[in-house]
């Protein structure tokens, strides 16, 4: 039963990337069609590359879900025409975080006010996604953030939970989210099979202060892809299986090792018989 829980999560699966300049021929090279690609958002470079990028993928025919960070929306009209250009595009699921950009290039500071403004204009999008914090957030407490989820669960219609390595802490959010009573699918957010090399790389790429900001949030996950055996999404999803009845699918941060991630998908699901 465990093997054909985990088997469903890996094909209902969600990539996420980032917009650089080699992600779509990277994301045309080795991702199938029907594996769904998410799009961040950069608080340096703005929304432009994201919606660009989304818009190319939705061209070649994946079903693509950029981030819309509210902190990145200069104003109303500025929403309006981010949904515009990703309805033209034919997108029907957005995913809205707060952001990190700080501070907010306009008046929204947090992802609810948005998400109220996205029901106001007739909810244009059939699918909306909200973050989910299993380990403790660095600004906010953690009935806060579990207060945020109740109060955004009438505009929302799904949850990815933020990037975590701890499948305790896992297991013991859900268990706690439902109880509150937040019945919203959940989306599990796992790193996928990232070479320590690679990470550092990236962080370099995406932009001097960006980079910084990067390496001071999250120096625990380097030291736990650098631990004897590295990091391996096999363990801990193993180590998920219990909670696995409770989440709707995967996401998995590719951190733009795409080729890498779609062949560790592949290897597991022939490893589970699929």
């Amino acid at each position: 039963m465990a093997a054909e829980g985990l088997r469903t999560l890996l094909e209902c699966v969600r990539y996420e990337v980032l917009p650089a300049k080699a992600t779509e021929d990277k994301v045309l090279a080795h991702v199938p069609r029907d594996v769904v690609v998410t799009v961040t958002a950069s608080p340096v470079k703005g929304l432009d590359p994201t919606l660009e990028l989304t818009t190319r993928l939705a061209a070649h025919g994946y079903r693509v879900v950029p981030h819309v960070p509210a902190r990145l929306l200069r104003d109303d009209a500025h929403l309006k025409e981010v949904v515009e250009r990703l309805r033209e595009a034919g997108v029907d699921d957005v995913f809205v975080p707060a952001g990190d950009k700080d501070p907010p290039a306009g008046a929204y500071e947090s992802a609810l006010p948005v998400l109220r403004r996205l029901t106001e204009l007739g909810g244009p999008f059939a699918r909306v996604g909200v973050t989910g914090y299993p380990e403790s957030h660095p600004l906010i407490h953690d009935d806060l953030t579990i207060q945020a989820m109740w109060d955004k669960r009438e505009h929302a219609t799904y949850i990815v939970s933020n990037l975590c390595f701890d499948p305790k802490a896992l297991g013991e959010w859900l268990t706690r989210i439902r109880r509150r009573h937040i019945t919203l699918p959940v989306h599990l957010g796992v790193a996928g099979p990232v070479q320590r090399a690679k990470l550092l790389a990236m962080a370099t790429k995406i932009g001097v202060g960006e980079s910084a900001r990067f390496l001071t949030k999250h120096g625990s996950w380097f030291l736990r892809f650098a631990a004897p055996g590295g990091y391996s999404p096999d363990r801990l999803l193993t180590r998920l299986e219990p909670a696995l009845p409770e989440v709707a699918g995967l996401h998995l941060f590719t951190f733009n090792q795409i080729a890498e991630t779609e062949a560790w998908r592949r290897a597991l699901l022939a490893r589970l018989g699929a």
